[in-house]
């Protein structure tokens, strides 16, 4: 876990609090205490861990969120519409670095999806040849074959435009239109293109978890903070 040693003015603006012209200000409005010691000098150097703002400690340095993506909400810094990142407190959106998404949900695609503004983790667990385990459920369009489940364990499918072989996946039938689908690769639309490989379509998609943090308590748009 970091603790960092740095000025106060640093420490404010890389968490998002303010940014460094305007430490001096926050000082005043706000209380942050050193220990038992109150702070107006944003030159002052001091611990993360030694840090309280109004009797709360610093925010982590390092933040990893678990949230529970809606339709409709974009996993992207700049596109027009509703960013997903607007669904979290505003300071964290100020931090330096910038959190962004681990990986990338459609949409329409509801479900877990991390965010971190560790980038060593985000490359970890966002690279497809990590094997991180993504469990989805798809709802679709034409009841199922019945091949499926064999199709899609057999590491032999292949999807429109790839020259290599999808890794094994593991079906569960809950419906003759919906299923639980586990993939442990990280492809373009991959479900969405599986379901297509064998001539179905996917109508509505939910990620249930991914790696080991599932969203089956969190409402759709609510969030929390994890450790890994």
């Amino acid at each position: 876990m970091k603790n960092s040693y740095k000025r106060i003015d640093a420490h404010l603006s890389s968490l998002g609090y303010c940014t460094r012209s305007d430490a001096k200000k926050f000082l005043k409005i706000n209380e942050l205490f050193v220990n038992e010691n109150r702070v107006f000098n944003p030159s002052i150097k001091a611990y993360h861990n030694d840090i309280t703002i109004n009797g709360e400690n610093l925010d982590p340095e390092t933040l990893i969120i678990l949230l529970n993506k809606p339709s409709g909400v974009i996993c992207s810094h700049n596109d027009a519409g509703v960013l997903i990142y607007s669904l979290l407190p505003f300071r964290w959106t100020q931090r330096n670095p910038k959190i962004s998404t681990i990986g990338r949900l459609d949409v329409d695609t509801t479900g877990a999806i991390l965010l971190t503004d560790d980038g060593t983790l985000n490359h970890k667990l966002s690279n497809p040849k990590k094997d991180v385990v993504k469990v989805y459920e798809a709802h679709l369009k034409e009841p199922l074959k019945g091949d499926e489940e064999k199709i899609f364990a057999s590491g032999e499918l292949f999807l429109n435009g790839e020259s290599k072989a999808l890794l094994p996946a593991k079906l569960e039938v809950l419906s003759p239109t919906c299923v639980r689908l586990e993939i442990v690769e990280g492809k373009y639309h991959q479900v969405k293109r599986m379901f297509a490989a064998v001539g179905n379509r996917v109508l509505k998609l939910h990620r249930i978890s991914f790696d080991k943090f599932t969203v089956e308590d969190l409402k759709e748009g609510e969030y929390k903070q994890i450790s890994l």
